[in-house]
């Protein structure tokens, strides 16, 4: 079976780190392995990540819109944040308890027929409708 691949905010994040020189956190280096395997994100977490960019990084926009560009370039089209995307993302957090913005991630990779999310974010292993919740960075010595 392929795995196609939904990134969570924190994998972009992690990478971005490692261009920034932020820090030498080993993370930075699995986010930029578990991204070169390709993959898509949505909407939701590329706002994310322009928030996290100003806010953590003190980036400015022209800074975050390269940034942009390259996991564009990487992920293609992200997946729309839709009034069906959130509605599913509704039932999720009903069922399954995660906090509304998680579910919109899983709403949107479940969306785009992916069959992994990677996040550190949510339960490692667990099943959501064929979607399979991966946390790249649970061995990384932090």
């Amino acid at each position: 079976m392929t795995v196609r691949a939904f990134f969570d905010t924190n994998v972009l994040v992690y990478a971005l780190s490692a261009r920034a020189n932020v820090n030498s956190d080993p993370r930075t280096e699995i986010a930029e392995r578990t991204l070169g395997l390709g993959g898509v994100v949505g909407v939701q977490v590329l706002n994310e990540f322009a928030d996290l960019a100003i806010r953590k990084f003190k980036l400015g926009w022209d800074a975050i819109e390269q940034y942009l560009e390259v996991i564009g370039a990487l992920c293609g089209r992200p997946i729309p944040l839709t009034a069906e995307t959130h509605l599913a993302a509704i039932d999720i957090s009903k069922r399954y308890g995660y906090r509304i913005y998680d579910s919109l991630i899983l709403a949107a990779a479940l969306q785009a027929g992916c069959t992994t999310v990677f996040t550190e974010d949510m339960r490692h292993g667990q099943m959501i409708e064929g979607l399979r919740i991966e946390n790249p960075f649970r061995q990384a010595r932090i």
